[in-house]
């Protein structure tokens, strides 16, 4: 017989449903102590977002780090969260991977039992209340920061949207970026941005932007041509949320790369025709 919290009608979110069922397999509800965490478990870094009228596109590094370790080299750190929109995490990997899965299956719960999918407002903040549920953890230095994006279908362009460890969620605009680097990525969006770019020059500024934050810094890993490894990029449109594969990113890396040995510092701005 099943347990009766499977067929009791209620709230269609899937976080609800299983904080009633089995509320011990949630990461926030996990017995809490007062244990210095912060350098136990591997920390993911840098995430860049653009958007425009094209979409959005949400790119992070491969990195990621414990303490003053790499303690790995190709992490993923950004996600289809649906059909249109994305996720990149940023904060303690293992709780912000969990996050993440939880935050997938509470969008399909979702479409599943009302029949229709969330409006990307309403998805926004379905993630910024499973981030209230990981404040507890978050207070103990196990935080995750989010950056949510995707393309809304009511407006016809790219959105994104970033939260602090409470819960909190704030509409960004044109650019944004979290993690260790974000400082240095978010300034070389800044020089680089244009309003009228298309979904490739979108991908190219997320990459120069990361290839920027890795050079300043150390817990930003940049790409290892080496290794064949690049950072995760995820476009959403209004054909749907795809990731870039490695023969798509491969020749634009290695572009810039081999731009980097004339120019350290990366491309200058044209003032006379800054377009």
């Amino acid at each position: 017989m099943l347990p009766s919290a499977y067929l009791r009608s209620g709230s269609p979110s899937f976080a609800d449903f299983l904080a009633d069922l089995a509320p011990d397999v949630l990461t926030a509800r996990l017995l809490q102590s007062s244990v210095d965490t912060t350098g136990l478990a591997p920390h993911g870094t840098t995430i860049v977002a653009l958007r425009g009228t094209f979409g959005a596109v949400m790119a992070g590094d491969r990195r990621a780090t414990m303490g003053n370790v790499i303690s790995q080299r190709d992490i993923e750190k950004v996600f289809p969260a649906d059909e249109h929109s994305m996720i990149g995490i940023a904060g303690t990997a293992g709780i912000a991977v969990e996050l993440v899965r939880l935050f997938q299956v509470e969008l399909e719960h979702y479409e599943k039992i009302e029949g229709l999918q969330l409006s990307l407002d309403g998805k926004a903040n379905r993630l910024s209340a499973l981030l209230r549920g990981n404040l507890g953890m978050a207070l103990q230095g196990l935080a995750v920061v989010p950056m949510f994006a995707g393309y809304d279908l009511d407006r016809e362009r790219g959105r994104i949207f970033s939260y602090d460890v409470t819960g909190g969620r704030y509409e960004e605009h044109d650019y944004h970026s979290v993690g260790s680097g974000s400082f240095f990525a978010k300034s070389s969006m800044k020089k680089m941005y244009r309003e009228s770019m298309s979904a490739d020059q979108a991908v190219a500024i997320a990459l120069q932007a990361l290839y920027d934050a890795a050079d300043d810094d150390s817990a930003t890993g940049g790409p290892d041509i080496a290794r064949g490894i690049f950072p995760v990029v995820v476009l959403s449109d209004a054909a749907g949320v795809r990731v870039l594969d490695e023969a798509t990113l491969s020749p634009m890396v290695t572009s810039i790369v081999q731009a980097r040995l004339q120019r350290p510092d990366g491309p200058l701005v044209n003032m006379e025709n800054p377009s």
